[in-house]
C-alpha cells in the first residue's frame, strides 16, 4: 500500500483564521454542518469577536469552502508524490493505485488520530450541495483532479452517473472505517486497523470496478 506523508496541524499554535477552520471542522463533524452557530464556532476557537467567522469567511458556506481548501491543499503534495510513483511504475490503469491516491491521504491529517475531517466529509457527501466528487464548492485541486481523471479513464465502461455514485459510495465506506476505528480503543476493535484497511480497500476496488449489469 502506498505511503503518504503525515500532516499534523497544531490548533494551539495556529493563527486565528486557521483556528476557526479547525474548530469549524470539528464542530460541523460533531453536530452537523447546519447544527452549530457561527457565534459558537468563534467562541470555541477563542475569538473575542463573535462575528469572526463572517469577518474571515463571509458565511457558513464560506467556512465550509475554507475547510475544504485547507485540507485539500494539505493533501496535494502527498497525492502528487503518489501519482508520480504510479506513473513511474506504469500503474496508471491500476484501480487500486488510483483509489489509494484519492483516499489514503486522509489517513494522515491531524497526525492520524483526529478524524474530524473524515466525519465532516461524510456529513457533506450525505447532505451537502455538490455536483461532482472533489469539486466541493469549486474546482478540485490539480493532483486530486488528475487522480479523478485517471479513475474516469479506468472505469470508462460505466456511465458517468454510475461512476460518480460508486465513487461516493466507496468514499463513504472508507470514511466509515476511518471514523469508527478512531472512536474505539485498541482492545475494542477485533482486528488491527491495517488488516481492516486492507480488506476495505479490496472491497472498494471491487465495488468501484464491477461491470454494470444491463437493466431489463
Amino acid at each position: 500500500m502506498a505511503e503518504t506523508p503525515q500532516i499534523s496541524p497544531d490548533i494551539d499554535e495556529a493563527d486565528p483564521k486557521t483556528r476557526l477552520i479547525l474548530t469549524g471542522e470539528r464542530l460541523f463533524a460533531e453536530v452537523g454542518i447546519q447544527g452549530v452557530s457561527m457565534r459558537e464556532i468563534a467562541s470555541k476557537a477563542g475569538q473575542g469577536n463573535h462575528f469572526a467567522v463572517q469577518y474571515h469567511f463571509g458565511s457558513r458556506e464560506g467556512l465550509v469552502q475554507a475547510i475544504f481548501d485547507f485540507r485539500m491543499n494539505q493533501m496535494e503534495p502527498g497525492r502528487g508524490a503518489m501519482i508520480a510513483a504510479l506513473e513511474a511504475a506504469g500503474r496508471t490503469r491500476d484501480a487500486r493505485s488510483i483509489l489509494e491516491v484519492i483516499l489514503l491521504p486522509q489517513l494522515h491529517l491531524d497526525g492520524g488520530t483526529n478524524r474530524s475531517y473524515g466525519t465532516f466529509l461524510s456529513q457533506y457527501l450525505l447532505h451537502g450541495d455538490w455536483d461532482e466528487y472533489g469539486h466541493f464548492g469549486g474546482e478540485a485541486p490539480p493532483q486530486l483532479n488528475r487522480a479523478l481523471d485517471l479513475l474516469r479513464q479506468r472505469v470508462d465502461y460505466l456511465p458517468a452517473a454510475v461512476a460518480q455514485r460508486r465513487l461516493v459510495n466507496v468514499s463513504l465506506m472508507f470514511l466509515n472505517l476511518l471514523v469508527r476505528h478512531s472512536r474505539m480503543e485498541t482492545h475494542e476493535f477485533p482486528e488491527t486497523f491495517e488488516h481492516a484497511l486492507e480488506d476495505t480497500m479490496e472491497q472498494i476496488v471491487m465495488a468501484m470496478c464491477l461491470p454494470l449489469r444491463l437493466q431489463r
